[in-house]
């Protein structure tokens, strides 16, 4: 019993910290405990702990290990990766010398399978150029996305690389460079997610959640296996042993730790796979998600971000007539693969007054590009998301990221992504 419980206390606590420390500032969990928590660990002891030493020792203390938390979170080094590359090498280590014997061929096949492919989809992810945006690349980035007058304006130049944003480029401070589509950087693979690897990346997260889930299945089945052979009453549920009949839960976790000690090995990695299972399933329902939504990671954050302005009554939008709107070929692409153009502009205001009233006062049209009047906002379903067109066609874009949904001189939709969907985020 001690036995499980420490190895179960150890693994729920690292997965437990890996969730509140990696995915507490998501939206989607914004508000709930999981938020709270990482404020708490990240935000209002560090805060009290700083307070504390700079009574003590006037900062020196708490300086040193912010250096060094700063760089283990926020540079670029391999120390995650190396720490996942010995999860998984050490892991199947200990567990197949113990599982291998016992498995049937075709165990054996899909086993061998299962724990390729993670290796296989982690190496392009982490050599594969996210898609980085240089002076050379810079005319076919521009022409990547149209932008959607919500989230990205044209005009707008990185202060660092001294080039104009691509629509859904994002400037990495860890990278230090700006990535087409940026998702967010990932310390995992010690690289920026962005078009160029993000199906490398999705299909990363689809073999570790196999490896994991299909690794504590297997392992679980051979415990148990063991344990009948000496048990024959016993069950993998208490309720379902002794046919049927039930048995002491004191009992049957006396039964669990002696199998447990028979394969010690196999049993931990066994209870480290179910226990990790969730968290990469998880991870990984989150990022089919934002396919499904046409939107990133990033830009999940920055419609949030409107979702706040929108319940102040800041928000206003009115629309865009994209196929007579003249373009500004100074800051924008002439064309697009993209196979439509925004149809909206929305836009925030300081005094939530709609913007025309504002410009009415100071005699200037201020920029802004639309035609009729402006509409308060209240609701991001009530926004188009130019990102979003449709699930496979979003697909397609996540897997292939060069495809052309029009054709660069009739400006026509071909194939695939002939329309556009209702569904906002």
């Amino acid at each position: 019993m001690g036995l499980i419980a420490t190895i179960a206390l150890i693994t729920l606590g690292i997965s437990f910290m890996i969730l509140v420390t990696f995915f507490g500032r998501l939206p989607a969990l914004r508000r709930t405990p999981i938020a709270w928590l990482h404020k708490l660990i990240w935000v209002y002891l560090p805060n009290g702990v700083y307070a504390l030493d700079e009574r003590l020792t006037g900062g020196r203390a708490t300086n040193s290990c912010s250096r060094f938390a700063n760089y283990m979170m926020y540079d670029r080094h391999p120390t995650i990766l190396i720490f996942f590359i010995l999860l998984l090498t050490i892991s199947e280590s200990l567990y197949l010398p113990t599982a291998w014997p016992l498995l049937s061929p075709t165990h054996k096949f899909l086993g061998t399978i299962a724990i390729v492919c993670p290796y296989i989809f982690l190496y392009l992810s982490v050599t594969t150029d996210p898609g980085t945006i240089t002076p050379q690349n810079h005319v076919s980035e521009m022409a990547r996305y149209p932008y959607d007058f919500s989230l990205y304006h044209p005009g707008s130049t990185c202060r660092t690389c001294n080039l104009l944003k691509p629509a859904r480029s994002k400037h990495c401070s860890v990278c230090k460079k700006c990535i087409a589509k940026m998702d967010h950087h990932c310390i995992f693979i010690n690289s920026c997610v962005g078009a160029n690897n993000q199906h490398y990346f999705v299909l990363l997260l689809v073999t570790t959640a196999i490896l994991t889930l299909y690794g504590g299945i297997l392992g679980l089945d051979i415990l148990s296996t063991k344990i009948l052979r000496r048990w024959p009453n016993w069950a993998l549920l208490p309720w379902n042993a002794n046919d049927g009949q039930g048995m002491d839960v004191k009992r049957w976790l006396m039964i669990w730790a002696w199998g447990m000690q028979e394969a010690v090995s196999l049993g931990a990695v066994t209870l480290l796979a179910l226990l990790t299972s969730p968290l990469v399933w998880g991870l990984l329902g989150y990022h089919i998600w934002l396919i499904y939504s046409g939107t990133t990671t990033n830009e999940s954050m920055k419609w949030s971000d409107w979702q706040a302005e929108m319940d102040d009554g800041y928000a206003f939008k009115r629309r865009i007539d994209g196929g007579r709107r003249k373009k500004n070929l100074r800051i924008e692409p002439a064309w697009t693969r993209w196979p439509v153009e925004a149809e909206q502009i929305l836009v925030r205001t300081e005094s939530g007054r709609p913007p025309g009233r504002e410009l009415d006062e100071t005699g200037t049209e201020g920029g802004l590009v639309g035609e009729g009047e402006w509409e308060p906002v209240w609701r991001l379903r009530d926004v188009e998301n130019l990102y979003d067109i449709g699930f496979w066609d979003n697909l397609v874009d996540v897997f292939w990221p060069g495809y052309m949904y029009r054709d660069p001189v009739s400006l026509e939709p071909r194939g695939r992504g002939r329309g556009r969907k209702g569904r906002r985020r």
